[in-house]
């Protein structure tokens, strides 16, 4: 089982992507002694992550580091409508930068070196991850994880059997603001508030689907070791209150109504920050590429766990008419639930 550990501090490196043809191109940076490309698939073409990630790359004009997306399974969702709909255009935009659209997961990873699985419906993440797993292919999974608590679990428990490197994380963590105050700029975070947009897909846990933004937003600056949870919520908001093992307290405000934005405020012991605005997807494709070169992912596989089951918790504690939801107990329940999904799989040894 996991447990919940101290996070890791993150470096962070500003860019701006594709502002005018003046600015310096973000990974322009990254080193490719060996002048090889890095042949990068993706599964799922039902976000614009896809197609921002396939603009950035392949739409440069500079060294991006030898990576280039070269192939895309477009089919996400079978029946999230916004989802769905998406897929058709997005296959096309693609398509205009070179991307060879392929019939399966399995054509894919013939093909490419590594993954960016981005399937808006975390659903199927848990199947289609485990095909890039056999395959020995380090991967990026782009929120959410899964669909599920358990799933989540289960995913990086394969990734560990088949000895593949795994990362995910929301866009929010490389905020510029945000990686300072990781990064120690108003000293030790005393506590934090943090907001996003949570809108609602009823095939996910209500956080999963968009409030893990303001979520991961909020550990990044906080960190790990949150003990329990309690949720307060209306057809407009959703307000969960964490209390950390150290007795701090940190908050996500989720919206439904109103403009959507990103932010928050951290507390520290030297003085206080705004967390924002919200600056595009450049700072993480930044760290994805970083993540392929060295196999090694910047958020460790118990931060990113611990992350779920804090929205898992405020899931349960809403349920529960806004009772205080430990998180370990939660943990283990849906760990439980992982070993048996596993089991189910009948992998071979």
């Amino acid at each position: 089982m996991y447990t919940f550990q101290s996070r890791r501090k993150f470096i962070f490196s500003i860019s701006i992507l594709l502002g005018g043809g003046m600015i310096s191109h973000p990974l322009s940076g990254l080193s490719n002694p060996k002048n090889q490309i890095g042949r990068i698939g993706i599964i799922g073409l039902d976000t614009s992550h896809s197609v921002a990630f396939t603009k950035a790359l392949n739409g440069a004009s500079e060294n991006t580091g030898g990576f280039k997306i070269v192939a895309a399974y477009p089919n996400g969702s079978a029946d999230i409508e916004s989802s769905v709909k998406r897929i058709p255009g997005y296959t096309e935009e693609v398509k205009k930068y070179g991307v060879e659209i392929v019939g399966s997961v399995g054509a894919l990873l013939s093909k490419v070196d590594f993954v960016c699985l981005e399937t808006n419906d975390g659903r199927p993440h848990l199947q289609q991850a485990l095909e890039v797993f056999k395959a020995g292919k380090p991967i990026f999974i782009d929120k959410p994880v899964a669909g599920s608590l358990s799933d989540t679990i289960a995913i990086y428990e394969l990734a560990k059997q088949f000895n593949v490197s795994v990362f995910s994380s929301s866009s929010l963590r490389y905020m510029e603001t945000a990686q300072q105050v990781a990064n120690g700029k108003i000293g030790n975070v005393l506590g934090a508030d943090c907001f996003s947009p949570a809108t609602l897909e009823p095939t996910h846990p209500e956080l999963f689907w968009y409030g893990i933004h303001g979520v991961e937003l909020l550990y990044t600056v906080m960190g790990t070791g949150c003990k329990h949870v309690k949720r307060t919520s209306n057809k407009d908001v959703e307000m969960v209150v964490g209390e950390w093992n150290d007795g701090r307290v940190g908050t996500f405000r989720g919206t439904r109504t109103g403009k959507h934005e990103y932010g928050g405020t951290a507390f520290g012991e030297k003085g206080n920050a705004t967390l924002g605005p919200f600056q595009g997807y450049d700072n993480l494709l930044k760290h994805i590429l970083e993540f392929f070169q060295t196999r090694k992912a910047p958020v460790s596989p118990q931060e990113t766990i611990e992350i779920y089951t804090f929205m898992e918790a405020a899931h349960e504690s809403k349920r529960k008419k806004g009772a205080a939801i430990a998180l370990a107990n939660t943990l283990a329940s849906h760990s439980k639930k992982a070993n048996q999904i596993i089991q189910s799989l009948k992998l071979s040894s």
